[in-house]
């Protein structure tokens, strides 16, 4: 019955937009109970599979025969194991906070009620995307991933620049799914089939150039969606939307489905050394991208969004390295899921105390009016930059080990730019927390008076910051890693390079100059209100390292130029030709036309002239 967690918040939705202002009063209550609902559901299913023999701990359900054309029939089901399970709790659990903190946070808006519709659609088509059975059910909910994120970034479309965001992230996001359309084209002609168990059996056959085809173009798709290297331009004009949407596609759903595509996919990029290489290089290259990007912005939103590229990258890193990379990737991405939300919804907060200011450089010492969100923020923003035995001190510093581990200089490459960008991490991460909530008050008291948010919105924040302090303990001793092994398989632990305890020092050093690197500039020094002149790589960071110029460039004006030249010849071949038949169409008829003179003298002259030359035919042939 685990598609009852796809089932209730999408009929919540169908009902709140069918009936539209009459639900305006209670909307926001039925979307919520939902959420909450699917995720009773997501729970007793783990309870279920718990109960099982521990490897096999999957279960497949058949809805019904979707697809059937001939040798390929795809059936439309659902598949519950650890993997679509972890999915399913952490989608539900954070997305049903993010619902109770939305019924204040929204609380003043007139479309509250359909802004509740569009979380509930966001939530059923992720989990759709988590328990498909097959690729093709995967991509439906991934489609409905990306709608229900253009509806929600572009919610306030009345703006202008945030009904282009919109646009944007979902043009970004359709290039990714036409790799996602070449690789499931590959698997029919492959394995006559884009089931998961169809694919895993035959993936162990399949050969290297084939595997690695289908896993370059499966990573395209998750660029688009998880905003990595070159996709990745669309995330910072995402914070276009709502904060909640904010945290609830940056956190726990969108962002991450292209991790879980990947690692869903672990079968195949075991067959292809040359594919797994690529993603885990792309991953380097999107986490060292967001803390650059992070390092210079002022935007606290647009910092979390870069941070959020950059945390991905590090999931990417991991998730095609073997079953236990991938368990790593997976074991981050839920102890993010927790930090990062938290941390935006206590952005969220700062900017509901703030009258919507964002830019860090206009706060400052906001601890003191804001207790509470500054208790909050604190675990995430400790939790992030991996300080000892918070979560993410567990689950990144996995992942820098997992760097660390191969043959050759990759290890030596990957693993110090890990901890180099831990070091990043905690940096730009204390310049926010810093310039936020210590140091001297630079707001205007006369026009602002912060205070903590309605309990709607601090107690979601608290349960994510108990979540940020001890969720990374809680799995790492509970087993989280052998709960994930039925779905990611059985591997053998990493052995980096350089002992364990030398990388945790590296790192921990790292983080500590990041963080005394923060304080001296935000706290111990004077922020000015204004950003100073700075050097080339800070301007180019602020810009987002101009991808944005370089998208222009090399694909939209040469894309304007192509669709130009497409209108001339259209209109030249196309259109010219049409109408050139038809005025030659026009011109015979009118030649034909002048022959009709309706005068029967005319008429006896032509035929009279018909029978001479008749005669003269005939007389002609006789001789």
């Amino acid at each position: 019955m685990v598609w009852l967690a796809v089932a209730i918040p999408l009929i919540s939705c169908g009902i709140l937009l069918v009936l539209g202002r009459r639900a305006d009063a209670w909307g926001h209550w039925l979307a919520t109970l939902a959420s909450a609902s699917a995720f009773v559901v997501g729970l007793l299913a783990t309870l279920q599979l718990l109960g099982m023999d521990a490897m096999n701990r999957v279960v497949e359900t058949t809805l019904y025969t979707w697809v059937p054309a001939g040798e390929l029939s795809v059936d439309f089901g659902t598949r519950a194991d650890p993997l679509s399970l972890t999915f399913v709790l952490l989608v539900t659990f954070v997305g049903t906070l993010i619902h109770i903190y939305s019924i204040s946070y929204m609380e003043h808006d007139t479309d509250r009620r359909r802004f509740f519709a569009y979380l509930n659609l966001f939530v059923a088509a992720m989990l759709l995307l988590v328990l498909g059975n097959s690729y093709l059910v995967l991509f439906f909910g991934w489609e409905g991933v990306g709608l229900a994120s253009y509806l929600l970034i572009s919610f306030w479309n009345h703006v202008p620049a945030y009904a282009t965001a919109g646009k944007k992230a979902f043009v970004m996001n359709r290039v990714g799914d036409l790799g996602m359309l070449i690789a499931m084209m590959s698997m029919v002609v492959s394995f006559s089939s884009v089931s998961f168990t169809d694919v895993a059996t035959g993936a162990e056959t399949l050969p290297a150039s084939t595997a690695t085809f289908i896993g370059i173009f499966l990573l395209v798709a998750a660029c688009g969606k998880s905003a990595q290297f070159p996709l990745q331009a669309w995330l910072g004009d995402a914070m276009a939307g709502p904060t909640p949407v904010s945290a609830l596609i940056h956190a726990a759903t969108m962002v991450t489905a292209g991790v879980y595509l990947m690692v869903r996919s672990g079968v195949i990029y075991a067959v292809t050394p040359t594919a797994s290489l690529v993603v885990s290089i792309i991953g380097l290259i999107t986490l060292v991208f967001g803390a650059v990007v992070g390092a210079a912005k002022d935007d606290m939103k647009k910092v979390l969004a870069a941070s959020t590229m950059s945390q991905i990258g590090y999931m990417m890193l991991a998730a095609t390295m073997g079953p236990v990379g991938a368990a790593f990737a997976i074991f981050h991405l839920v102890t993010h899921g927790f930090f990062k939300a938290n941390m935006f919804l206590g952005a969220g907060a700062v900017m509901h105390a703030m009258k919507d200011e964002v830019n860090i450089r206009g706060f400052g010492g906001l601890s003191s009016h804001m207790k509470i969100t500054f208790g909050t923020f604190l675990a995430g923003y400790l939790a992030i930059i991996g300080f000892p035995f918070l979560s993410g001190y567990f689950s990144k510093d996995k992942i820098i080990e997992v760097a660390f581990s191969g043959e050759g200089l990759q290890p030596w490459t990957f693993g110090t730019i890990t901890v180099l960008v831990a070091g990043l991490t905690a940096f730009y991460m204390s310049r926010v927390f810093f310039a936020i909530f210590l140091g001297e008050e630079r707001w205007d008291h006369k026009d602002k008076h912060p205070h903590d948010p309605s309990p709607y919105m601090w107690v979601p924040m608290a349960i994510l910051a108990l979540g940020s302090l001890g969720l990374g303990a809680v799995l790492n001793y509970t087993g989280f890693l052998t709960w994930l092994e039925p779905a990611v398989g059985h591997g053998e632990h990493p052995h980096p390079v350089i002992p364990i305890w030398a990388i945790t020092g590296a790192t921990l050093t790292v983080v500590a100059i990041g963080v005394a690197l923060a304080w001296k500039m935000y706290v111990a020094s004077a922020v000015p209100k204004l950003a100073p002149h700075s050097s080339a790589l800070v301007r180019a960071a602020r810009a987002d390292l101009y991808q944005d110029a370089v998208n222009e460039n090399l694909f939209m004006k040469p894309g304007i130029a192509v669709a130009a030249g497409t209108e001339v010849a259209d209109q030249t071949i196309v259109d010219g030709g049409i109408e050139g038949l038809a005025q030659a169409t026009r011109s015979s008829g009118t030649l034909v036309g002048k022959l009709q003179t309706g005068y029967v003298r005319t008429y006896a002259s032509w035929i009279t002239l018909g029978v001479i030359l008749a005669l003269a035919l005939a007389v002609q042939s006789a001789m």
